[in-house]
């Protein structure tokens, strides 16, 4: 998963995203790019350009990356996506759009890239286009494509608010998915495709879907407050799943022990019978058939990604601000995650 950063940040970030298998993230800043190692935490390399990058998405640990000019002064046009050799230290190729580029995903074999309501799918080793994909408003570039190079699976909006475009291993068919009332602000796969978990802009409920047939298979309840969930992401077992939000808090599923805590499912029952009897208000129906989450963490940084550590216990999560936090939480008894380590990675601009 990604994050954009707004413009009022002091320091210079201006995209965070993880690579494939979580084992890395990449920062775009004003005058190039950072790629970091989370465990053990280090740089592994940086660039400085003359000019601002809003996208860096990486190919795994490869040498591979793809670009997008960001920024008030951006090194490439916003409507270009560059592939980077970092070994040459040059730009291979580019691929040109008639309008800014929102969003990319990469993987070994295919380069998918979204727009405000369109998305392109090409091969990686000729660049051919082999798809185009017409969506709904995208201005987040939502995009959500399984890494195995096995199983082509890809997630984008579909062409209503709130539905998903799911396509699965033959390229030209695809499942519609009707995921929420209101318009899309997250998707994520696991790492083998087969599960899909979609969020609103509402920001209240996190949907996972079996990807081979299109069914819901869960439903799990953020909270109760509008939200907007910055990054969802499975842990390399799909028995757990984390989320983010701008309310600086950490969400955490048992997705293996449908919500985990005997608190959690006590609650979950008490609901579902007062539903089945109606005697909850409206305001309280939704929550029927929900999960609660298993885990927490409260941050002291609004916007951040997350995604999980070696263990499932550990939680991972790169703010704004430009820190690495590293938390653990009880995997039997769930409650509040204890922050493990914290280190500010990137200065504000007057500190440079």
């Amino acid at each position: 998963m990604s994050l954009s950063v707004a413009r009022e940040q002091k320091n210079k970030l201006l995209y965070v995203g993880f690579n494939q298998d979580y084992s890395c993230f990449a920062i775009g800043t004003d005058d190039g790019f950072e790629i970091w190692n989370v465990d053990p935490f280090k740089l592994r390399f940086k660039r400085e350009f003359d000019g601002g990058l809003g996208i860096v998405e990486m190919l795994f640990r490869s040498n591979l990356l793809a670009l997008v000019g960001g920024g008030k002064n951006p090194k490439y046009p916003p409507n270009k996506v560059m592939i980077w050799d970092d070994y040459q230290n040059k730009c291979l190729a580019e691929l040109e759009f008639r309008s800014d580029v929102k969003g990319v995903k990469l993987r070994r074999d295919k380069i998918v890239v979204a727009l405000e309501n369109k998305v392109y799918v090409y091969n990686f080793a000729d660049l051919q286009l082999v798809h185009q994909i017409e969506t709904t408003a995208n201005p987040k570039g939502l995009i959500a494509l399984c890494p195995d190079s096995n199983n082509t699976v890809l997630a984008c909006p579909g062409l209503k608010p709130g539905y998903v475009h799911l396509r699965l291993n033959d390229i030209n068919k695809s499942t519609p998915i009707k995921a929420h009332d209101n318009p899309l602000s997250c998707l994520a796969l696991n790492l083998d495709g087969t599960r899909l978990a979609t969020a609103s802009e509402q920001g209240t409920v996190i949907r996972i879907w079996d990807t081979s047939t299109g069914e819901q298979v869960g439903k799990l309840r953020r909270g109760k407050d509008k939200a907007e969930v910055n990054c969802i992401s499975f842990s390399s077992d799909s028995e757990w799943l984390c989320v983010s939000s701008d309310r600086g808090t950490v969400h955490i599923f048992n997705l293996a022990n449908n919500g985990g805590s005997e608190s959690a499912k006590a609650q979950k029952s008490r609901l579902s019978f007062m539903g089945g009897l109606g005697l909850l208000p409206s305001s309280l129906d939704d929550y029927v058939g929900s999960d609660f989450s298993f885990a927490q963490l409260h941050l002291t940084v609004p916007r951040s990604i997350c995604s999980f550590g070696q263990a499932n216990n550990l939680i991972i999560v790169i703010g704004q601000d430009g820190t690495f936090y590293r938390y653990a939480y009880d995997s039997e008894q769930g409650g509040e995650g204890k922050r493990e380590d914290h280190i500010l990675f990137l200065k504000d601009k007057e500190d440079d």
